[in-house]
C-alpha cells in the first residue's frame, strides 16, 4: 500500500493505494499517529483503494475517535468495492462520506 500526505495549515489529507488489510493497516496506523497531532482536519483520500479488511476499518475506526476530539475527519472519493464494504459493516453510520 501506498500512503501519500499533503499538510495545508491543520488539514491534513492522506491518499492510500492499494490494499488495507492485515499487512499494511499497522503501516496507516503508525503514520496516522505521528501525523494528526495539532490536524484539526482529516480527509482520507480512497480513490485508488483497491480492498479493505476489518484491520483496516479498525484503523479507520481509531483515527474518527482521534479526530473527533481534536476536529474532523471525512473520506472521499470511495468507489463501489469500498463503499460496499462500508454499507455491510455499518462504517456508512459512522464515518463522514463524500
Amino acid at each position: 500500500m501506498t500512503i501519500t500526505k499533503n499538510l495545508e495549515d491543520k488539514k491534513l489529507t492522506v491518499a492510500l493505494e492499494g490494499r488495507l488489510d492485515t499487512g499494511t493497516a499497522p503501516q496507516l496506523e503508525a503514520e496516522l499517529k505521528t501525523s494528526v497531532n495539532g490536524i484539526e482536519e482529516l480527509v482520507l483520500d480512497l480513490a485508488n483503494l483497491e480492498y479493505m479488511s476489518s484491520a483496516g476499518l479498525r484503523v479507520l475506526l481509531s483515527a474518527q475517535k482521534v479526530m473527533n476530539r481534536q476536529g474532523s475527519m471525512k473520506v472521499i472519493h470511495v468507489n463501489e468495492t469500498i463503499s460496499e464494504i462500508f454499507e455491510i459493516t455499518g462504517f456508512s453510520e459512522i464515518l463522514t462520506i463524500e
